[in-house]
């Protein structure tokens, strides 16, 4: 039988065929040799860590189980600390005189311990603002890592569908790569030799070939990646990395409890629900997967996170896995603010189509949203005009914000209610819950689990807080950021006490002694016409300054529109327009947008009660709060714009505050007003009342600041 092809040629493809698949074992291998590295840089950082914290242990505590060491002995030895011993042996401890072999190796098991439970209980926090040698390592293992997937899985599946048939073809070409050998072998096998030639000649047609060079240079490229290219990456979506650090290395940042809060039997019942997430764009958190499956494993809870840990995300994640299942209409009832972003959310995270059931066009989809399926999201105002078609259901209403149902006799509480009727399943959120009496917690509970409500309706008192929180349990769910978002960088808060010029305190103890309203009263510092006469608006912009400097964006927040006018004014170009509640919401995204794209040193103005919910701002780290405000919470809610997940710096917080005015009084209370609150609600999952300076107190406040000016006039 002639052979249709030369040795050369056979030798060639033998060659050529024989490197592709070294290649592809090559990549196969490299995911876990990326794994294996990121694993010895964590357990590096959780060394040095361990060593930095048992440094700062006295030597004494090496006796906390009585074993009468000899304490004086090794301080006169120069150890000092249980950090100090870390690195010495037992054979060097024994030649400090007084310290037998016996109890050099006693010393060395108690080190060990004391290592390891600083080792087991150390986390790892990556931040932008902190770029040590470890830090940067690690990031950059773990870009290359997670950028690398996608062409190590492309050449795992070429593997696993071609290796065998390639090997096998391989072994019958080597009969048609010498003449001799080709003379002597048998015809059974020459017609081998030339179906493997036509096999790997066809295999190479298909780019098979090119594929796996394609995927190998790419992987190339990713390894010759900076560090400065890394930390970009992970600026960008640090999500993506710490997610990845979570799946690779468990425990290293989340929290070790994954029940987070929850009683054991539910939290058992809970793990094993199924949640299935083909279509979901984006990765879950371990506390989101535990948040989604409590979801859908109880039906009608009330989700009570704190701001910051992704309520809507987990909504969505829910959606898609009840639509995995069968499941076809699901509806979101928000604020008119929050309407766009759902809609933004739920495309950018999900498969599922939203429809937008607002203005003038609403009949038109939501008659759409009932014959397609999909995502209604609408308004607690628009709800009102909907009706739902006679024996019509839907899988799950999601009522977002919903402490705007607090009150039983307000119209969008009945609105909601009508419409929870058609729902199967209701998921309340709320990131505000703590704020709320009691009375009006049990009334959200009612509308979701009404024998729930019923039970916990006798015992809403401080002393009965551990048993309200268990009764609860199977219906209302909050996790604290603190609990959960280990990685999360610092929140750092400033003071900025400013003090007055000549000109403002003339214009304030004017405005104090004039008895002019409490609103007017706190408007210090920007209630004069020239800016340059303003000692809050010169600090802000010596801020502003040092935030472009760091590359930074800066967000300002104030309860009054006037002030943010004046800010706008003074900052120029530089300052995006103000965001107000009468700023439409498209508007109000398209402005967030801008400053998402826009260079550092640039600022984004809000009123503070406007811009405090449902806005996504983490590409901001330094945020201004004009004026101190008469309730926490509402500057709280406004920092959380921007510290929350997805942030990958430290947030700065700056207040500004003048010393001998209204501000300083405000502050003094809501702080004595805070201790007493939080006193509370760390033993409850309700607070009696709000911290709030109400009018009344102003009053006073005031009053004693008339009291004041005077008496130093009069001094």
């Amino acid at each position: 039988m002639k052979r249709p092809f030369s040795s050369q040629e056979s030798k060639q493809l033998l060659r050529q065929y024989t490197e592709q698949l070294k290649t592809l074992r090559w990549v196969e291998g490299l995911q876990n040799e990326k794994r294996d590295e990121i694993e010895r840089t964590v357990n590096g950082m959780l060394g040095e860590n361990a060593i930095e914290l048992l440094k700062q242990i006295p030597i004494d505590n090496i006796n906390r189980k009585k074993q009468r060491i000899r304490v004086k002995t090794l301080k006169n030895a120069h150890y000092h600390t249980i950090g100090d011993l870390v690195g010495a042996s037992q054979q060097q401890l024994s030649r400090i005189n007084g310290i037998s072999p016996e109890m050099a190796w006693q010393i060395r098991n108690e080190v060990r311990e004391f290592w390891q439970e600083a080792v087991t209980g150390g986390k790892v926090r990556l931040n932008a603002d902190h770029k040590d040698a470890a830090s940067t390592k690690l990031v950059l293992e773990l870009t290359q890592y997670r950028k690398s997937l996608p062409y190590i899985e492309a050449c795992q599946s070429l593997l696993t569908r071609y290796e065998t048939d390639v090997e096998k073809e391989l072994k019958n070409l080597r009969h048609g790569t010498n003449r001799l050998i080709w003379f002597f072998t048998s015809r059974e096998n020459k017609e081998k030799a030339v179906q493997a030639y036509q096999y790997l000649t066809q295999l190479a047609q298909e780019d098979y070939g090119k594929k796996i060079q394609e995927n190998a240079e790419a992987l190339g490229n990713l390894l010759r990646m900076t560090p400065e290219q890394a930390w970009e990456f992970f600026e960008e979506d640090p999500i993506a990395l710490i997610t990845t650090l979570e799946r690779v290395v468990p425990n290293v940042i989340d929290h070790t409890d994954a029940a987070y809060g929850l009683p054991e039997q539910l939290a058992q019942d809970i793990e094993q629900e199924s949640l299935e997430e083909e279509g979901l764009l984006c990765t879950l958190r371990r506390y989101q997967e535990q948040g989604v499956k409590y979801i859908l494993h109880q039906k009608k809870v009330l989700l009570g996170d704190e701001m910051g840990l992704g309520k809507t995300i987990q909504a969505i994640a829910v959606m898609v896995s009840l639509k995995n299942k069968g499941a076809t209409h699901f509806m979101v009832v928000a604020p008119a603010s929050v309407l766009t972003n759902w809609c933004r959310e739920i495309a950018k995270h999900s498969r599922l189509t939203a429809f937008s059931i607002h203005g003038d066009m609403k009949m038109t989809a939501w008659e759409e949203w009932i014959r397609k399926g999909g995502v209604a999201v609408t308004t607690y105002e628009t709800i009102r005009g909907l009706r739902v078609p006679e024996n019509f259901s839907f899988s799950l209403l999601v009522v977002d914000e919903a402490h705007y149902v607090k009150n039983p006799e307000a119209q969008r509480t009945k609105n909601v209610k009508a419409l929870s009727r058609y729902a199967d399943r209701l998921l309340f959120m709320t990131g505000t819950a703590l704020e709320n009496k009691v009375d009006e917690m049990i009334m959200i509970i009612g509308m979701l689990q009404p024998k729930i409500a019923h039970e916990i309706q006798r015992m809403g008192t401080v002393s009965s807080a551990p048993q309200f929180r268990e009764a609860i349990a199977p219906v209302y769910y909050r996790r604290k950021r603190e609990d959960v978002l280990r990685e999360l960088p610092e929140l750092i808060q400033n003071e900025e006490w400013c003090t007055l010029l000549p000109q403002e305190k003339t214009v304030y103890e004017q405005t104090v002694l004039e008895n002019a309203s409490y609103m007017t009263v706190r408007r210090v510092s920007w209630n004069i016409e020239d800016p340059e006469q303003s000692s809050k608006a010169r600090r802000m912009k010596e801020i502003i300054q040092e935030a472009e400097e760091e590359g930074r964006k800066v967000l300002v927040f104030s309860f009054f529109l006037d002030t943010l006018k004046k800010v706008r004014k003074m900052l120029g170009d530089r300052c995006l327009p103000e965001i107000d509640g009468s700023v439409p919401v498209p508007q109000r995204q398209k402005i967030i947008d801008a400053f998402h794209a826009a260079p550092a040193g640039t600022v984004l103005a809000a009123q503070i009660q406007t811009a405090g919910t449902g806005l996504n701002i983490q590409s901001a780290s330094v945020v201004i709060i004009c004026e101190p405000q008469l309730k926490p919470s509402t500057e709280n809610q406004a920092i959380s714009r921007a510290y929350r997940m997805g942030q990958s710096r430290n947030v700065l917080v700056y207040r500004l505050l003048c010393e001998n005015t209204i501000d300083e009084k405000i502050e003094k209370l809501l702080e004595e007003k805070q201790r007493i609150f939080d006193a509370f609600a760390d033993k409850s999952v309700a607070a009696q009342e709000d911290v709030e300076v109400d009018k009344k107190t102003m009053s006073h406040l005031i009053q004693e600041e008339a009291d004041r000016i005077q008496a130093e006039r009069s001094a």
